[in-house]
């Protein structure tokens, strides 16, 4: 399949078998923490479709110019995949494989990782990548260590357009129906600022933990001590 513009050539292939993926390691020992959170409470509320697919430091391919481009955002989410799951298990390529992803996002740690970088040259940067070449919906920055939240949308120019938040401080994800936010609160022995969805009614959806405990308040409630 392929995508023109005045500069660009897109094509969308598969990765090839003996493609050499990055292996280096991760930023920050934060960042599987933040992603594993946001995914469990798409599971346990039931908002993961079986056809979904949600990524976490894998990568999403492209070829500009008849040259391939790899990233791999700390977290993605896919809304429908065409192929089994066993064909991207290395890596997924949009439209080919797919749909293109309806958010992306990067948790800033230390270590300059071109978050905001919109160099078009090889090898791009991430914002060119997700801007001119995915055109991902919603692209989201994340500095876990002061809960400072970026959220830009792409506009009719494509372009991104850093958003505002509403009254409560959360931004509406239109393709996911949900609302993404910063929650301050402790999780798996880590305390500081994470990233959580709530319902269109403003219902904040739970981990599995939060889920338990809760459960077990409603049964002590009315005189049932739980089984541990």
């Amino acid at each position: 399949m392929l995508a023109s513009t005045a500069k660009y050539e897109i094509t969308w292939e598969k990765l090839p078998d003996d493609f050499v993926l990055d292996s280096e390691p991760l930023d920050n020992i934060n960042q599987p923490s933040l992603a594993a959170a946001l995914t469990e409470s798409l599971q346990v509320a039931g908002k993961l479709p079986a056809n979904a697919l949600v990524t976490t430091n894998y990568g999403i391919c492209a070829t500009v110019n008849q040259k391939i481009v790899v990233k791999a955002p700390d977290w993605a989410y896919v809304r429908s995949i065409r192929v089994s799951r066993e064909e991207v298990k290395r890596s997924y390529t949009p439209q080919l494989q797919g749909d293109i992803p309806v958010i992306v996002m990067e948790f800033l740690s230390d270590t300059e990782g071109g978050e905001y970088s919109s160099k078009p040259t090889y090898p791009p940067g991430k914002w060119f990548f997700y801007e001119q070449v995915l055109e991902v919906p919603n692209y989201v920055i994340f500095e876990p260590d002061t809960g400072e939240l970026e959220v830009y949308q792409l506009d009719d120019s494509k372009r991104y357009q850093l958003r505002n938040p509403d009254a409560n401080n959360r931004y509406w994800i239109a393709e996911m129906g949900l609302f993404l936010g910063v929650w301050q609160g402790t999780r798996e022995n880590r305390t500081g600022y994470w990233l959580r969805w709530w319902d269109e009614n403003g219902n904040l959806l739970l981990w599995g933990l939060e889920r338990a405990e809760r459960l077990a308040a409603q049964l002590r409630a009315v005189g049932i001590e739980p089984e541990i």
